[in-house]
């Protein structure tokens, strides 16, 4: 079967599953998966990923570059040039209608390849603020299908976030029993989701260890703490539930349809994957943007649905001074403020659900050449 769409993008989670998303999506428009292939890079955490899934795939060697000194940006022109250089060869074998970028060093292959062939690019921006590799892209993209409304780049048209479909299909009031059992939770236990992103929060990961040995007697609370895979090792878990809090520590979460569908609340950082799943889900959160993230970009995000109030956003100093234990405690002791949060969320993510993404994409390959 023929490829119809090269999705590309990688290195982290907050691309990985936005491309995953896009193809979801084009398979939910009535595309195979086998005609879908997914491109990323040989260090992102894709390659734990995709090749679970039902797409087929190819991994290049390259790196992203440094805004600080480092011997690493050494790398980055020929590993790109190589790597242009192979993903030319690729879409001249797979000959797809068009290449989707999520962004991401990842994606610059692909996106340099498409551009040497004639092959149509739409640049697929999630944040609010766009980062570098989709700015560069969209300079000569067919279109940019954006998540915000007033997006600076060129040719912009609003469809929504990309969001995959498990996380759309996701019911927080049919599915909250099942997805407790699943996790292990007890249901009468206030479940506190801890998200970090996929390289973990330390900042998060401290505030944590304080709220639970303050309410490590507790015996109604449950925190599950996904603490990153590089600190998972160094946090004990608090309790098991038998005496007091249950709390659990893993380094991954892979099963964040549970998570969201059995969480009443949800922390976590202000990546668009995260914002715009609480959105779609229609889940409490309070938000702690990543202050080193580039033009602090999650800032940005998370303001889309605090503004909207929607979510409840706290720096990293509001983190350190105690902020977020009594945003913890005050929203578990008000659950009106919380089905506020829900439905606010929901409006917000209304936007995700119209499937006009998929719609972009494939009126813009019916514009693509033969090669």
């Amino acid at each position: 079967m023929s490829t119809f769409a090269v999705v590309t993008g990688g290195g982290t989670a907050g691309h990985v599953l936005p491309a995953l998303a896009v193809a979801d999506a084009l398979v939910a428009a009535g595309h195979d998966p086998s005609e879908l292939h997914y491109v990323g890079c040989e260090r992102g955490i894709e390659t734990d990923i995709v090749p679970d899934t039902a797409y087929d795939h190819t991994f290049f060697d390259v790196v992203g570059f440094q805004r600080s000194l480092s011997r690493r940006n050494l790398g980055f022109v020929p590993k790109m040039w190589n790597a242009r250089r192979a993903a030319i060869r690729l879409l001249e074998t797979l000959r797809p209608k068009v290449v989707v970028s999520v962004g991401g060093y990842a994606s610059m292959p692909a996106v340099f390849a498409a551009r040497k062939l004639d092959i149509p690019v739409v640049v697929v921006s999630y944040d609010r603020r766009p980062g570098r590799a989709s700015t560069v892209a969209a300079r000569r993209a067919a279109v940019c299908a954006v998540a915000f409304e007033n997006s600076p780049l060129p040719r912009a048209e609003m469809t929504g976030a990309p969001v995959r479909q498990a996380i759309l299909d996701v019911d927080r009031v049919a599915g909250r029993d099942a997805a407790r059992r699943s996790l292990g939770i007890a249901d009468d236990r206030f479940l506190v989701a801890v998200m970090g992103g996929s390289l973990g929060s330390g900042v998060l990961n401290d505030a944590i260890s304080r709220i639970v040995a303050d309410h490590a007697d507790d015996t109604t609370l449950a925190i599950r703490q996904v603490a990153g895979e590089r600190f998972a090792d160094s946090i004990t878990s608090a309790g098991d539930g038998s005496s007091g809090i249950h709390h659990q520590v893993i380094g991954y979460e892979s099963d964040m349809p549970a998570v969201y569908a059995a969480a009443d609340l949800l922390v976590g950082r202000g990546g668009a994957s995260t914002v715009h799943e609480v959105a779609v889900t229609g889940s409490p959160a309070v938000l702690v943007p990543w202050s080193g993230a580039a033009d602090d970009h999650q800032r940005g995000n998370v303001e889309w649905l605090s503004e909207a109030g929607a979510a409840v956003l706290l720096t990293e100093d509001d983190v350190a001074d105690g902020g977020l234990e009594r945003e913890i405690v005050r929203l578990r002791r008000d659950p009106a403020a919380l089905a506020a949060l829900s439905a606010a969320a929901s409006d917000r993510g209304e936007v995700h659900r119209s499937g006009a993404l998929a719609h972009v994409i494939e009126r813009v390959a019916l514009t693509s050449p033969t090669l």
